[in-house]
């Protein structure tokens, strides 16, 4: 059997790869991504950079198959036609191995994806588009600084399917300033009218440096109630059940076999190469992040990688993050790929907190899988933060 430090020797190269494009028409009020609206922004430039840092990333770490490709942002459609088939060809000439049933995601504002530019991803290789809708009331969308209307989610879809796409996904958030319960079904029935493959579903977090974080310190952000945001998950959860959309991580909803293949990579725990302004990457054991700075990256990767922390993963962290990041999924984890990763039974490292987090009925423990419980789905977090420095207190070698 293969402990981590053994596997970790072995330098096994990713499959998922993940691009950053920081470009938005606009900053939407709740941001805190790395993302520059893209009027007078060198995008060439950057596109030039993109193709510097993957050649000195995969002769660093030569890639092996290719299972996802995920360009995210920002918002990757405000690329030219020409300019998204110029990134595809790279990615394609940096990563070449792709395995047949390949998922490449884009991320898409709708109302960015015309006809011209959806040809030009799908001939590329793009094969499934994740359209930002948030919500169908107009209103709302303009109160949260989306330029987008709920008709152009229709018209886009639309689009999509004509150019070929047959897997699609929708984000929503709930938890809006002003957002009622009957607004959260109405998007959720015009959601579901629209025939999504995937739908995920984030609560609006106030992030600082936002402006909706200035509006919040001011009192002048008027939120729901914490009770009314967990009665508004509950309502996402039985209406998208209703219909096929099957819960398998806290936020995600997917028909079956039309899960996001790239973000179980991360509740895996799995490594994946990033790349891009402000992007972080998982390879060889090391956790990266790059510079935020458009003009900053650009110059980085003239001289070299464009990093801005590095980070060694321990055997103890691993094991933690594999806990944290895999019982999100909701078929949870098993014990024996605990073992087969890391060289050691599962209660052996974390017996005490699993005990306690059953005892409080936030975990389940059957048939070797350890899952969240009804309960547990709504304190995630308390779940995630028992796990937290309890390998580095256990004795593991």
């Amino acid at each position: 059997m293969l402990t981590f430090l053994e596997r970790g020797s072995l330098h096994v190269a990713p499959q998922a790869v993940y691009i950053h494009i920081p470009f938005c028409t606009n900053k939407c009020h709740y941001c805190d991504f790395t993302a520059y609206v893209v009027k007078g922004q060198p995008v060439d430039d950057y596109l030039s950079a993109l193709e510097r840092e993957m050649e000195r990333t995969v002769e660093q770490h030569p890639p092996r198959e290719i299972r996802s490709v995920f360009i995210g942002g920002g918002t990757p459609t405000v690329l030219s036609p020409r300019q998204m088939e110029r990134l595809c060809v790279a990615i394609r000439r940096y990563f070449p191995r792709w395995a047949t049933d390949m998922e490449f995601t884009v991320e898409a504002n709708p109302g960015t994806t015309e006809p011209e530019k959806l040809t030009a991803m799908r001939e590329c290789g793009v094969n499934r588009i994740s359209f930002g809708a948030q919500t169908f009331r107009d209103d709302l969308l303009r109160r949260i600084g989306r330029i987008h209307t709920a008709e152009d989610v229709f018209r886009s879809v639309e689009q999509a399917r004509h150019a070929g796409f047959d897997n699609l996904s929708l984000d929503l958030i709930f938890g809006l300033p002003g957002q009622t319960l009957a607004d959260m079904e109405e998007t959720l029935r015009t959601a579901i009218s629209l025939r999504p493959d995937h739908i995920s579903t984030y609560s609006l977090k106030v992030e600082e440096g936002t402006l909706f974080y200035t509006l919040y310190q001011r009192g002048e952000l008027p939120l729901p109630p914490e009770e009314e945001e967990v009665e508004m998950y509950q309502l996402t959860r039985r209406i998208l059940g209703e219909v096929g959309l099957n819960q398998y991580e806290i936020s995600n909803f997917a028909h079956p076999g039309k899960e996001s293949r790239h973000n179980l990579t991360y509740w895996r725990h799995e490594e994946f190469y990033g790349l891009g302004a402000g992007a972080h990457g998982y390879v060889g054991g090391v956790r990266h992040a790059n510079v935020r700075g458009i003009r900053e990256y650009i110059e980085k990767t003239r001289r070299g990688f464009p990093t801005e922390e590095v980070h060694h993963v321990s055997r103890a962290e691993a094991m933690e993050n594999f806990m944290i990041f895999g019982l999100r999924v909701l078929s949870g984890v098993e014990e024996s790929e605990f073992e087969r990763r890391f060289g050691l039974p599962l209660d052996r490292v974390f017996g005490s907190v699993l005990a306690a987090l059953q005892q409080k009925g936030l975990l389940e423990i059957e048939s070797g899988r350890v899952r969240l419980t009804e309960q547990g789905l709504l304190f995630g977090n308390e779940v995630f933060a028992a796990f937290l420095g309890e390998a580095e207190n256990t004795s593991i070698d």
